[in-house]
């Protein structure tokens, strides 16, 4: 069977005619009469496989025993379905392999559940628990194909503005922002804990590049069970130098956004498909107000009085979103001059009033996406804000070395992938846009092997 070179599935509707060898997973099986039909599934997607035994008695024999998710390699002829029998909703929908041979390379347990349909239809604690296994449905492995789309989108936007790619660690000496939303590490004789961000490093790294980028896992011991959040993340951070405005980090941040979204446009509308849902097109620019004025807004909205809070809560954020989409046509609006207690120690104050920061956060669709601001480049100015912040000089020696020997006004932003995937696809849970989330309840589960 090895004698010819293996095709994808993707490709046997170039071939009519034509004998192939695939391999890959059974994703179906289905017996009608004599014949039994297979839709097979590789890296390439799902084509459809015929045993009939008047072509291939012995192999239709061991086809007898094969079940869904085994591993198999087949040999057949590639032919054009009958008329009446084509599947419109499957790119090679139109063909289907007449099998002559067929090896078993791995069995597989009886599945606890069905994995044929178009849905799931699982519980979210059930999708979880049997992870190594759901992410095989098509629907759930989808999610992660946007996921790659919008990290490619990412690193292709910032490499053509002329950012560098940095690695930074997860092992940290201090909580980046201070906070008790840390993880402690048994690390040798020294204290460590997982990081909050890169952001500290990055910071260090614009006065080697100017301009840097890194794909970074983040850790927030938040006790707290939501639908927007997790103990572990993917965040996309860029950093640069030499600003004339915080403005343009708002720029930058919105250039990145629009790209993202036009990717995934261009490259996943099949996996879009799958979600029944678009990509929203922004227009017009991304409509910035200071966060005293979202407030505003939604007080006249709704009559809910928030106007003397420090920050937005969730429902402030889906209300000024859907204001965004009203007023400008698409729910994206920047949220801008938090208040300065509410703001990380480096953050930069306004100079026309300190109260509030030169920060923003990009709310997407109806929650924050990108959040980020100008930072104090001045040492002094940062030493007083670390120890009026309550946090230890000496827990930030590194970082502080590079303020001491000259830093230029600079500032940066991140974004968490999961919640992008999440609102792009209408997910209804952040931690179906993790591979392997982890979060209050979970690291990974047990796998109880099938009898």
């Amino acid at each position: 069977m090895e004698q010819l070179k293996r095709s994808l599935s993707s490709g046997a509707p170039e071939l009519i005619g034509k004998e192939v060898l695939l391999k890959g997973w059974v994703k179906t099986r289905r017996d009608h009469g004599k014949l039994i039909f297979f839709d097979l599934r590789d890296r390439g997607g799902i084509v459809q496989l015929v045993v009939n035994p008047k072509i291939a008695e012995n192999t239709y024999k061991t086809a007898l025993d094969i079940k869904p998710e085994f591993v198999i390699e087949i040999m057949g002829n590639v032919k054009a379905r009958p008329s009446g029998t084509v599947n419109k909703d499957l790119p090679t929908g139109e063909i289907e392999i007449e099998v002559k041979d067929i090896k078993v390379i791995a069995k597989a347990n009886p599945l606890p559940f069905d994995m044929g349909g178009e849905e799931l239809n699982l519980e979210l604690p059930t999708l979880l628990d049997n992870r190594s296994l759901t992410l095989r449905h098509p629907k759930v492995s989808a999610i992660f194909k946007v996921q790659e789309t919008l990290v490619g989108s990412f690193r292709e936007t910032l490499k053509k503005e002329n950012f560098t790619e940095i690695f930074v660690p997860t092992l940290v000496p201090t909580a980046t922002e201070g906070g008790a939303e840390v993880f402690p590490v048994d690390y040798y004789n020294h204290k460590a804990y997982l990081a909050q961000s890169p952001q500290m490093y990055k910071q260090i790294m614009t006065s080697i590049y100017e301009r840097v980028f890194t794909i970074a896992h983040a850790y927030r011991a938040e006790p707290s069970v939501t639908t927007r959040h997790l103990s572990e993340y993917i965040s996309l951070d860029a950093e640069f130098g030499f600003i004339n405005s915080w403005k343009e980090l708002m720029d930058m941040a919105e250039k990145i956004v629009l790209n993202m979204l036009e990717e995934v446009n261009s490259k996943n509308q099949n996996e879009l498909r799958l979600f029944n849902t678009s990509v929203f097109q922004i227009k017009k620019k991304i409509p910035r107000i200071k966060m005293q004025e979202a407030q505003e807004i939604i007080f006249k909205r709704t009559k809910t009085d928030h106007r003397k809070e420090m920050d937005l809560d969730p429902f402030d954020e889906k209300e000024i979103c859907k204001w965004a989409k009203e007023e400008y046509g698409a729910p994206f609006v920047f949220i801008t001059h938090y208040p300065t207690k509410k703001r990380p120690f480096y953050t930069m104050p306004d100079s026309e009033n300190p109260d509030y920061t030169l920060s923003f956060d990009l709310l997407g669709i109806n929650e924050e996406w990108v959040t980020g601001s100008q930072r104090i480049n001045d040492y002094n100015r940062l030493m007083e804000n670390i120890v009026k912040w309550k946090n230890k000089p000496e827990n930030f020696g590194i970082y502080l070395q590079a303020f001491s020997y000259g830093m230029p006004p600079e500032g940066g932003f991140a974004m968490g992938l999961e919640r992008l995937t999440k609102d792009i696809l209408g997910l209804s849970n952040i931690r179906e846009a993790s591979l392997f989330p982890r979060d209050m309840e979970r690291v990974d589960e047990r796998y109880s092997q099938v009898s």
